[in-house]
């Protein structure tokens, strides 16, 4: 069965669909970047509030960015952050937490 093949003239690189999607793709951007900081420094023991509040923030971005996505693709991305931010807050968290040493 033959069909017409159409080319696929992304505007953005985690728009699927054609169209631009210029909030979600910075939703997707922050999520990424505040996942990788949050999973980098929760390997130290020192910066437990910059992977704790890092990792945070990047799950309550990255939860909105679900909430409001429109593709799969900025779908996976914000999945990977979600987890990278996810494991830096709880490793953070457990190394001091959101206050530790400030409050007390």
């Amino acid at each position: 069965m033959a069909q017409a093949m159409r080319p696929n003239p992304s505007v953005s690189l985690f728009a699927t669909d054609g169209k631009p999607h210029p909030l979600q793709d910075t939703l997707v951007a922050v999520t990424l970047v505040l996942g990788v900081l949050s999973f980098v420094t929760a390997q130290f023991h020192n910066l437990h509030l910059l992977s704790s509040w890092s990792g945070l923030v990047g799950i309550l971005t990255g939860a909105y960015g679900q909430f409001i996505s429109v593709t799969t693709r900025e779908r996976f991305a914000l999945v990977v952050g979600l987890g990278a931010a996810g494991v830096g807050f709880f490793l953070g968290m457990a190394h001091g937490g959101l206050f530790g040493g400030v409050v007390g």
